[in-house]
């Protein structure tokens, strides 16, 4: 709650792609073809917390790993980020007035949906 209370009190200018921030994973579905989806943390489904999202650098991070961001577009108050790494896409909406976040990873019969805050570091 505290790091979304953070996110409230950012401008909208800090999460219009200018700057590199940090998101928190706060809740996430965890599916696959064929059977019901897990509802938890991100621990819950092997998903690190914490990512910093790095637009000088084009990547986002966590755990000690990168994926690489292909595309970062602005539209309506949103920025939405895209990228591809290891068989899998994903696709991240951050609401520019606000940090709030949802995240989608799609693989090979198998997705998650997360939603997050974001903060400046």
């Amino acid at each position: 709650m505290a790091l979304a209370a953070l996110a409230l009190q950012s401008s909208a200018a800090d999460f219009d792609g200018t700057k590199p921030f940090i998101c928190s994973v706060i809740d996430t579905n965890d599916c696959a073809l064929g059977t019901p989806c897990i509802h938890g943390i991100a621990e819950d489904v092997n998903l690190p917390q914490f990512v910093k999202i790095d637009f000088a650098g084009r990547q986002l991070s966590a755990r000690g790993r990168a994926s690489p961001i292909q595309s970062a577009v602005r539209s309506n108050g949103m920025l939405m980020i895209y990228g591809t790494q290891d068989r899998r896409s994903f696709s991240i909406t951050v609401a520019e007035d606000t940090g709030s976040l949802v995240g989608a990873i799609a693989g090979d019969e198998e997705g998650f949906i997360v939603f997050g805050a974001c903060t400046l570091p």
